[in-house]
């Protein structure tokens, strides 16, 4: 028996003249039962003050979970893509400039009297802005950025105090973190390219959640919701993905998305989806063949035979 789901949004950002944006929940996100769970814990940790840390492989739906959790918090976020680019003024902010100010005295003519006075210019950046005013900072593939940019992190979620040294001649050289702060964070598994790994100390300070593929029913939900298609189409693309996703063709996936692709490009087309469409067979094959073959657990294989395979397996047991 299939589980009941409830259709809530992506989620539509408000933007605000900070940078932040008010996420709103949207239609387009499927909320499975497991899908509440995850968002319940993900609540009541973040409820005692700890982050929130959604880890897995790509196509798991960490980031949109991350957005629709950050939506049940009803206060503006603001949202940072780890880049290995990253240095610390990328993430609290930094001098943009400086004031020059000039008075001069001349009440008494015999005398002339000037005050000149210069005045550093800072501006915040978004995890600063977070900080000062209680946003919550959604911190996307944060694995992304170096260790060194992190570490600015780990007094944020500790002691919930933003060290800026480089202020600390004008008094300003701490930020204390607005109580209504919160930190979602999401990675993917380390192996991946053009990661970095992670210093325990701010592993630590996290409460990770892995997640894994979904249910067949969920994702036959989901690529229905979000392509528009029959449920019966949306049940055989997701067949198709997970008879290769259980065959370990690929060392990851393939995921979701490409069963999404696949329904959106046949969703306004006339043609049905069974053995006999030349289209869809050889779309299978483009939309599902990984772009690297590094990405195959056995690299001299015949991905396109594979692919075929699965698709007439499917169809045919689907009796089309």
């Amino acid at each position: 028996m299939r589980q009941a789901v409830e259709h809530t949004p992506t989620t539509i950002h408000t933007q605000k003249t900070d940078g932040a944006f008010l996420p709103v929940p949207s239609r387009s996100f499927v909320q499975t039962p497991e899908v509440q769970r995850t968002t319940a814990r993900a609540l009541a940790y973040m409820d005692a003050g700890y982050p929130v840390h959604f880890s897995g492989v790509a196509g798991t739906g960490k980031t949109s979970l991350a957005f629709h959790v950050a939506a049940q918090l009803d206060q503006p976020a603001v949202l940072l893509h780890g880049d290995d680019e990253f240095g610390r003024s990328d993430l609290v902010g930094g001098e943009v400039g400086y004031r020059k100010s000039k008075v001069v005295d001349n009440f008494i003519r015999s005398v002339l009297k000037t005050d000149e006075q210069v005045k550093r210019l800072w501006e915040d950046n978004r995890l600063a802005t977070a900080c000062r005013k209680g946003y919550t900072l959604i911190y996307d593939e944060f694995t992304r950025s170096r260790a060194e940019a992190n570490n600015v992190l780990l007094s944020i979620l500790e002691e919930r105090i933003l060290n800026l040294p480089s202020r600390a001649g004008e008094g300003t050289g701490y930020i204390r973190v607005h109580p209504n702060f919160r930190a979602i964070f999401t990675s993917n598994t380390e192996e991946y390219a053009g990661t970095h790994k992670s210093q325990n100390a701010l592993l630590d300070r996290l409460i990770t959640i892995q997640l894994e593929f979904q249910s067949r029913s969920a994702e036959v939900d989901i690529v229905q919701s979000r392509a528009g298609i029959s449920e019966t189409d949306a049940a055989c693309i997701v067949d198709i993905v997970r008879t290769l996703r259980e065959a370990r063709l690929l060392k990851r996936g393939p995921s979701i998305r490409p069963a999404i692709a696949l329904a959106r490009i046949f969703a306004d087309r006339t043609e049905a989806i069974d053995a006999s469409n030349a289209l869809f067979r050889a779309a299978c094959v483009d939309v599902l063949r990984p772009s690297r073959r590094s990405l195959l657990t056995d690299p001299s294989a015949d991905v396109a035979s594979h692919i075929h395979d699965a698709v007439e397996t499917v169809l045919r047991s689907a009796g089309r």
